[in-house]
Parts: C-alpha cells; sequence; structure tokens
C-alpha cells in the first residue's frame, strides 16, 4: 500500500460482525433462499454485484444445493476515497437477458438503497419469473429499511464498514470479518 495513499492513514475499528457470527449465518442465508426459488426446473440465476459482493457471493453459493448459474454485474456506487454514494452506474458486465428466469442478486450492503432499487428496476424490465435480492449487511437507516431486500445477513448500525468484501480506496476487502474504518485515522 502506498504510504501516502487515503487507506494507509485510515485506522481500523472495533469489529462489528466477526468471522464466526458471518459464517453460522451463510447456512441460514441459503436455506431461505433455496426455499424462496421453490420448485422448477430453471436454474438459478445469482448476479454478483462486484466487486463486493465477491465473498459473500462464494461463501453464500457453497451452502445452496442447486443448480445455478453465476453472472457478474459491475457496478460503482463509491469511487475511490468516497464513503457516501456517488450514484449508481454500470462498469463493466451486466447480465443478458433474465426473462422468465429466477433470479437472485447479492450484494455486500444496504445503505442508501440506490443500488437496489436501481438493479430492480433495470433486471426488472426483463420480466423474470422471480426477482430476490440478498445483502450481507444492512445498515439501520430509513434509506435502507425503506428498500426491498428479501434477504438480509445482518442488520448494522451507520457506520463505516470494511471487509469481507467491502472496500476503502480498494483496501481491507480481505479482512475475514466487518470493521469500522476511520478514513481520517483513530478517533481523538
Amino acid at each position: 500500500m502506498d504510504p501516502a495513499s487515503p487507506a494507509a492513514r485510515a485506522s481500523l475499528g472495533r469489529v462489528l460482525v466477526s468471522a464466526d457470527r458471518i459464517a453460522a449465518r451463510m447456512p441460514e442465508l441459503a436455506r431461505d433462499i433455496v426455499s424462496w426459488m421453490g420448485e422448477g426446473e430453471d436454474d438459478l440465476v445469482l448476479v454478483p454485484v462486484m466487486t463486493g459482493a465477491f465473498i459473500f457471493a462464494a461463501d453464500l453459493v457453497r451452502h445452496m444445493p442447486v443448480r445455478m448459474r453465476i453472472t457478474l454485474a459491475t457496478l460503482s456506487s463509491y469511487p475511490g476515497t468516497a464513503t457516501t454514494s456517488q450514484g449508481v452506474r454500470a462498469v463493466g458486465d451486466m447480465p443478458g437477458d433474465l426473462s422468465g428466469r429466477r433470479v437472485l442478486v447479492v450484494d455486500d450492503i444496504l445503505d442508501s438503497g440506490r443500488t437496489l432499487r436501481w438493479i430492480r428496476e433495470r433486471f426488472g424490465a426483463d420480466r423474470p419469473a422471480k426477482l430476490a435480492t440478498a445483502v450481507l449487511l444492512r445498515k439501520t437507516v430509513p434509506a435502507a429499511l425503506s428498500t426491498p431486500c428479501e434477504f438480509v445477513g445482518f442488520d448494522i448500525p451507520d457506520e463505516f464498514v470494511v471487509g469481507f468484501g467491502l472496500d476503502y480506496d480498494g483496501c481491507f476487502r480481505n479482512l475475514p470479518d466487518v470493521r469500522v474504518l476511520h478514513p481520517e485515522g483513530p478517533p481523538r
């Protein structure tokens, strides 16, 4: 890491969701999702929102004994060192035709609700047979709580967090747990 980068100045705070709690929650979420799918011959189309959801999605699918196709959606709403959403935009891969399919969108965090609302509008236009969303984390703020999301790993307070796929300026995604981040260094 470049010592002059914003991430080098940042300070990791307390663990908000431990790796053990995350590991225990994965099979529960997977069971709920498989139940939501219902009977049918169609594969599930699982759409992880890149890059933040890749670790969550990888751990989740290991507990889902169903046929699925995985296709990525590369979106951005927090460029660089931004700690508030800058609006959603597609910056790479997007799924093809989803009409008549059972679709599960997997994202790392629900905070402003912009990403999931954008996805529901965009993917809903394809008229999938079923469309649901799963997030590892949902902030307990009005915007997040009022955004439809069928599967939630953990509700958390309104703090900037990193780890388990969530980053700050491209760093900290590899942490095994979810931690509070202080972008300007340790609190005084």
